[in-house]
């Protein structure tokens, strides 16, 4: 599956100037604005920003022909004049609404990559790094995200929105050592949700298999386990705390408004099955979130867990079924037995089997709230990344819950 681009671009000033013909990207996800700079680059001579989705074709991604607001960066062939890109193609006229929205993210907006670019151009020349390229990789509602090449070596640019603001909070926070987790180092932060990371050598592991899942198991709990004994640290820094009954207020208020009639049964019992939960002896900790072998990288036997923008303290259970969630259901019981006696070691008496099936139902409920909290964090013309993930997680979570009675 690929993806047929439609820009529709703003001049330096943030003035409209028309939209370029449409070209086909090999990435069907929407979020992915690489080869779309690439592409304009290579047909038109154009140097340009991707700022946001305006719409597409279809109901959600991916593929299917979309449309995004960007902006001219520079002509590298001509100057850009109106109507008219870098190689002479006429720019067809359109018309687009560009006025402002509450819930608009920085980068979103003319000027705001270049604003981001240039704060961290100025930190790495501030730790003696000079800049020799900037790529931007991908924008949407959920984060921002450039390479920047330096003499040293690549490093990152990502840029968040509030509700995912304490992702730098956890990769620096302090552990025994140096810090509590082995993530990407984070040489600046502004607090106002833009991070420059150190690379993380290696590959993605999507579609890693049962013995590298396992690996990836069993150097979390060691996370985990550390974790435990600093969860108030950890809420008081900003990270979101859904232990226990305070997870079923937290749900229940992102839902609201939402048809929850699948999951009805579920949500009026959530209270009483926290509750057991907490009678299963198992410790409070950080917990990624989303924990798929797609956000840990790789590299000659060393694996390193990125993208903690979803992380909170709550019960570690959930990490573990995010990581067996797309593997066989055998291969899933074995990584879930190593997990139990790993626990069950560090915590004589817990019933970490007994936890496991009693959140199974919880978690797809938990991230449907959290859907419905980035649809509720974001402009209109974004929801297409997420309307419909609302309701598949409400039908997983009922059927969980339902197999499992």
């Amino acid at each position: 599956m690929s993806r047929t681009v439609t820009l529709v671009l703003l001049d330096s000033a943030g003035r409209p100037l028309g939209a370029l013909p449409p070209f086909g990207v090999p990435e069907p996800w929407w979020q992915e604005a690489g080869s779309i700079v690439a592409a304009v680059r290579q047909r038109h001579g154009l140097e340009v920003a991707v700022l946001r989705l305006l719409d597409a074709d279809r109901p959600g991604p991916p593929g299917g022909h979309v449309r995004y607001l960007a902006q001219v960066v520079a002509a590298r062939v001509a100057p850009l004049e109106p109507a008219v890109d870098a190689l002479g193609v006429p720019l067809e006229p359109v018309a687009v609404d560009l006025a402002p929205h509450p819930l608009r993210q920085p980068w979103a907006e003319a000027g705001g990559p270049a604003d981001s670019v240039a704060w961290a151009t100025g930190e790495l020349r501030r730790l003696g790094c000079r800049v020799t390229a900037v790529a931007q990789q991908r924008t949407w509602n959920l984060s921002a995200i450039w390479r920047l090449d330096t003499e040293r070596g690549p490093t990152w640019l990502k840029q968040l929105p509030p509700f995912a603001r304490h992702e730098p909070t956890v990769l620096a926070f302090p552990g025994a050592t140096n810090s509590l987790i082995d993530g990407p180092v984070v040489l600046a932060a502004d607090g106002e949700g833009r991070m420059l990371l150190a690379d993380v050598p290696g590959a993605d592991l999507y579609g890693a298999g049962a013995r590298e899942r396992a690996a990836v198991a069993a150097e979390h709990h060691a996370v985990q386990l550390r974790a435990c004994g600093v969860v108030g640290e950890l809420v008081a820094a900003g990270v979101p705390d859904l232990r226990g009954a305070g997870l079923a207020g937290w749900i229940r208020e992102r839902l609201a408004g939402h048809d929850v009639s699948a999951a009805a049964g579920l949500l009026d019992g959530l209270d009483h099955r926290l509750r057991q939960v907490g009678d299963c002896g198992l410790p409070d900790t950080l917990v990624h979130g989303d924990l798929h072998p797609g956000n840990v990288r790789g590299d000659d036997g060393h694996r390193t867990v990125i993208d903690w923008a979803d992380s909170f303290v709550g019960h570690p259970a959930f990490d573990i079924l995010r990581l067996t969630e797309d593997v066989d259901a055998d291969a899933a019981a074995r990584l879930i037995d190593a997990w139990a006696r790993r626990w069950r070691t560090d915590v004589p008496g817990s019933d970490p089997h007994r936890a496991v099936d009693l959140l199974r139902p919880v978690a797809p409920l938990r991230q449907a709230a959290v859907y419905a909290m980035f649809l509720a964090a974001i402009e209109p013309s974004e929801h297409p990344y997420h309307v419909h993930d609302v309701p598949a997680a409400l039908a997983r979570a009922a059927a969980v819950a339902v197999a499992r009675a």
